[in-house]
């Protein structure tokens, strides 16, 4: 018998590890896909910051190509600021910057600013090529490299952004590729404040359900079960307002595809509809901001 337990666990604990190493298969093979776009200031459109500056545009077009000559799946920013213009014209009197559009519209997990200035001077020309990584999901900054050409005579600014990258591409995409990965492994944070609409006759320590928990308790035990690894933290709660200042999610779905915060969002209404309250629900980035209200 002690014979027959012994394999039955040996054979549990190969499947567990056998499953594991599956899944950290599955987490390698999960690549980012990187849209790189120019830096656009306050009140300057994406569409004007890459068609009124060669050299930018130029910095765009040799990031792009050094990623893709290094095997990552690119979007390209031309075809996106199309489809942006297509959309802005079926949607007259709508007020939105095309940089939130493109991004959001791409499919991009992670989007690359670039800048880049020419230096002239006697000693010889050089460029600097300025690169800034962002998660497109919450708009974390992931990586921000400088370099700058050394100084040659000539005045083909392309060849010098070209040596620029040289320098840096490299090392800027390691750096984001370890955060990607660690997303990957941990999964995105997301913040979600969750307030009582003022005048309710109800708070979170009025009961909820058949089992009669605390409305904070039935939010937390419903948080746990649906974040990633069942990790969050609450940062702080009161009567009237509970903050959760770390939920993980997924970055993709269970059916490979982009992981949406308004599907979280919706499910976790359908659940609050479920015990007799409403909710309005908007968004910030990676942020949720829920009022709770009785029906």
């Amino acid at each position: 018998m002690r014979i027959i337990a012994f394999l039955i666990i040996f054979s549990f604990v190969n499947l567990l590890h056998a499953q594991n190493e599956v899944q950290a298969d599955m987490n390698k093979n999960i690549q980012p896909t990187i849209m790189v776009i120019p830096f656009a200031p306050k009140g300057v459109q994406l569409r004007d910051a890459y068609e009124k500056n060669e050299l930018v545009r130029i910095a765009v077009t040799k990031v792009k190509e050094g990623f893709d000559s290094r095997g990552v799946n690119t979007i390209d920013l031309r075809g996106k600021l199309k489809q942006s213009a297509n959309t802005a014209a079926l949607q007259d009197g709508q007020e939105e910057s095309d940089k939130d559009d493109v991004i959001r519209n791409s499919g991009a997990d992670i989007y690359v600013e670039v800048e880049a200035t020419k230096d002239k001077s006697s000693t010889g020309n050089s460029a600097t090529v300025i690169m800034t990584a962002y998660d497109a999901f919450s708009g974390e900054s992931f990586a921000n490299k400088v370099s700058t050409s050394q100084k040659f005579y000539t005045d083909n600014f392309d060849q010098l952004v070209q040596k620029a990258l040289e320098k840096e591409i490299e090392n800027f995409l390691n750096t984001i590729n370890s955060k990607f990965n660690d997303i990957v492994t941990n999964g995105r944070t997301v913040t979600m404040n969750i307030g009582i609409e003022e005048g309710s006759k109800f708070n979170f320590e009025s009961e909820v359900g058949k089992d009669g928990d605390l409305l904070s308790e039935a939010i937390e035990t419903w948080i746990q079960a649906h974040s990633f690894k069942n990790y969050y933290h609450i940062q702080g709660i009161t009567s009237t307002k509970l903050f959760f200042d770390i939920v993980k999610v997924p970055l993709r779905d269970d059916e490979g595809n982009n992981f949406r915060l308004s599907k979280f969002a919706g499910d976790f209404r359908k659940y609050l509809n479920n015990v007799g309250l409403t909710t309005s629900t908007t968004y910030n980035g990676n942020n949720i901001v829920i009022s709770i209200k009785s029906k």
